[in-house]
């Protein structure tokens, strides 16, 4: 397999009056995982829709490794997908449907059976030539789906939310698989899925859309510390955000005052004056009262194996809390006082800002 590199330069899609992806520019390389990232109707599933030609620009320029492809056809694109729904011909049976997309190209069936069949040991379903979709798990079929997509040694492979049919440990085992499978081959992917966690599980790079454009790139470390903007912030994990005063910066640090309490941070640019500061969940330690500046009284408490979510109301404002310390609950009604990590904490800039690089 030959990994290549996409290219989007100024890319629009319109239907009618409604813009689906509104003029987005990025660069993929190749060898690389990338997810597109956002929710329901940001222009995610377009963008990779137009990447596997599925969709044609209405402006803008897709580049898949050296070739200009903004008009060339899907089947001239060299790019296999995985859809949602797996799309397996129930009719046929594992190696049929493997080696389909060989056969219709007029490979001899001899050697698109040798193919279709190492590529099943590729994805660990090497003796299930014979069976029918209806008689595998739903890994399973998935598994069949991505050897489909590989058997014809694409130099782009694209998945469209390809783990939301199955159950939450199953997703799990089936990201690590997928991940694996792109390090060995050393395969070019654009991943596309509304699943924070998925996304940061699997990719080298996340680009986040919401209303048809690019609201950040980045690797998934940077995006989740450091958010652009308050959706870049609460789309990335849970966050709570409440308002401070930011004052006496020195070089890129500040202090900044959140109720009783003064943290320093980075500044980001952000003047002196009010500003929106984000606290992750787990960044928020919960004590016995009068331990600390900053106190509240919880309102809810969800015990959930090793963890548990507590809801409350302190002097910053209500509060989302995930603590570790199942072995010291609190009650819902109990008064607590509040550490904040610096993990966790940073200034957003307001969403029309863009943060100078």
């Amino acid at each position: 397999m030959r990994a290549a590199a996409i290219a989007f330069d100024d890319v629009t899609k319109r239907y009618g009056d409604v813009v689906a992806v509104d003029r987005v520019s990025f660069a993929i390389a190749a060898g690389t995982l990338v997810t597109l990232l956002g929710p329901s109707g940001c222009g995610k599933t377009t963008t990779l829709r137009l990447i596997a030609g599925l969709e044609l620009p209405t402006l803008g320029t897709i580049r898949i490794g050296d070739r200009d492809v903004t008009h060339v056809p899907a089947a001239e694109r060299d790019v296999s997908m995985v859809f949602q729904s797996y799309a397996l011909f129930p009719h046929m049976n594992v190696l049929e449907n493997v080696r389909y997309g060989l056969v219709v190209s007029r490979m001899p069936r001899a050697q698109a059976d040798e193919r279709a069949r190492a590529t099943l040991d590729t994805v660990g379903l090497t003796g299930y030539d014979e069976r029918l979709p209806s008689e595998l798990s739903g890994g399973q079929q998935q598994r069949v789906a991505v050897a489909r997509a590989l058997v014809l040694e694409p130099s782009v492979l694209l998945f469209d939310e390809p783990l939301s049919n199955l159950d939450a440990r199953l997703r799990r085992q089936m990201r690590e698989e997928i991940r694996e499978l792109q390090k060995r081959l050393s395969l070019t992917v654009v991943y596309v899925t509304h699943d924070q966690a998925e996304a940061m599980a699997v990719s080298d790079r996340i680009i986040v859309m919401n209303r048809a454009c690019i609201a950040q790139e980045g690797a998934p470390r940077d995006l989740y510390e450091r958010p652009r903007d308050p959706f870049v912030a609460s789309f990335m994990g849970d966050a709570n955000r409440v308002r401070g005063i930011l004052s006496r910066r020195n070089g890129t640090q500040g202090e900044v005052t959140l109720g009783a309490t003064t943290l320093t941070l980075p500044h980001r640019g952000l003047p002196d004056g009010d500003v929106d500061v984000s606290i992750r969940p787990e960044s928020i330690h919960l004590g016995s009262p009068g331990t600390s500046e900053l106190s509240g009284t919880i309102r809810k408490a969800a015990y959930l194996g090793g963890i548990i979510e507590y809801t409350l109301d302190s002097t910053l404002g209500e509060l989302f809390v995930i603590s570790t310390a199942v072995e010291r609950p609190f009650a819902a009604g109990d008064g607590v006082s509040i550490e904040l990590a610096r993990h966790g904490v940073v200034l957003i800039p307001p969403e029309a800002a863009v943060e100078p690089r």
